[in-house]
């Protein structure tokens, strides 16, 4: 089966859909104990949605995966409603909404990244906000969708330093953690920083953008940042053509537990600075050539 169309009659078109499979596995709390994932992911008949609660450092806030989930909802709603329509209007309309209902404030709410892809029998659309990347295998290779606006965001050695000479996470590593977040709220959403969702609905309209026609298309991943890490920081796939050769041959599940044993490989941080031994994870793997 292909990605082509059929005709049955003379009313009845069928639009083949990919075959989707999803694998995701939670991190741990700041405290690093067991919690829910943040991640959310929706599949639907005609597009998938990704998004990355980010870990809320300030007591006060809603968590970053309350917000990924409502936010899930909103885009989920809209995109069945108005399946053709425009992905960035989809998600700036669902932004404001979920700031309108519940009372969230730009640079004092819960934020989240968000992938989209979205498919037809002519084209595939994908839209990336934040450092959850959408990776598109055609016949020249792998095509990268990613958002590096967040990493390139100037940052103070802090607590990266502190793990690399042996700091360990502690409750200074937590002291350390909060204020970077703080310095980083400062950046959020603005030119020069980053752009997440939360409470402003013009960020949608900064997201990264890609089209692909359909035929050309034989695979596409959707990461997070803790799957996407064994690639951009670990290393342990030379490039995302190996990550869906792993994908393909032993199922989507394997990739996050190579990502996984990586890190218990490093369980303070040592080698690879980061704010939680564990992230959560989730990838999608579309095989439109199923």
């Amino acid at each position: 089966m292909d990605s082509a169309t059929c005709n049955k009659g003379p009313n009845v078109r069928l639009v083949f859909v990919p075959q989707v499979n999803v694998a995701e596995q939670p991190g741990v709390g700041l405290d690093g104990g067991a919690r829910p994932s943040e991640d959310v992911v929706v599949v639907l008949p005609h597009a998938v949605i990704v998004l990355d609660g980010a870990t809320s450092l300030r007591p006060e806030l809603r968590s970053g995966g309350w917000y990924a989930a409502e936010l899930a909802g909103a885009i989920a709603g809209r995109l069945t409603a108005a399946p053709d329509g425009d992905l960035a209007d989809i998600l700036a309309a669902s932004i404001r909404a979920l700031a309108r209902d519940k009372g969230l404030v730009p640079g004092s709410s819960p934020s989240s990244t968000v992938s989209l892809l979205r498919w037809n029998d002519r084209a595939v659309d994908a839209l990336v906000l934040g450092d959850s990347p959408v990776i598109a295998f055609g016949g020249d290779g792998p095509v990268v969708l990613s958002d590096d606006r967040l990493s390139n965001v100037p940052r103070p050695g802090g607590y990266r330093d502190r793990l690399r000479s042996g700091g360990r996470y502690d409750v200074d590593h937590l002291v350390a953690l909060r204020s970077a977040g703080a310095d980083m709220d400062n950046l959020r959403n603005r030119d020069g920083g980053y752009w997440i969702a939360e409470a402003d609905p013009d960020a949608a309209y900064e997201a990264r953008r890609a089209r692909w026609p359909r035929a050309g298309l034989r695979a596409v991943l959707m990461a997070t940042d803790g799957v996407s890490c064994g690639v951009d920081d670990y290393r342990i796939f030379s490039d995302w053509s190996a990550v869906l050769d792993l994908a393909l041959s032993r199922g989507v599940p394997a990739v996050l537990e190579l990502v996984r044993d990586a890190e218990r490989s490093d369980p303070d941080g040592t080698r690879w600075p980061r704010p939680k031994p564990h992230d959560d994870q989730a990838l999608v793997l579309l095989d439109f050539a199923a």
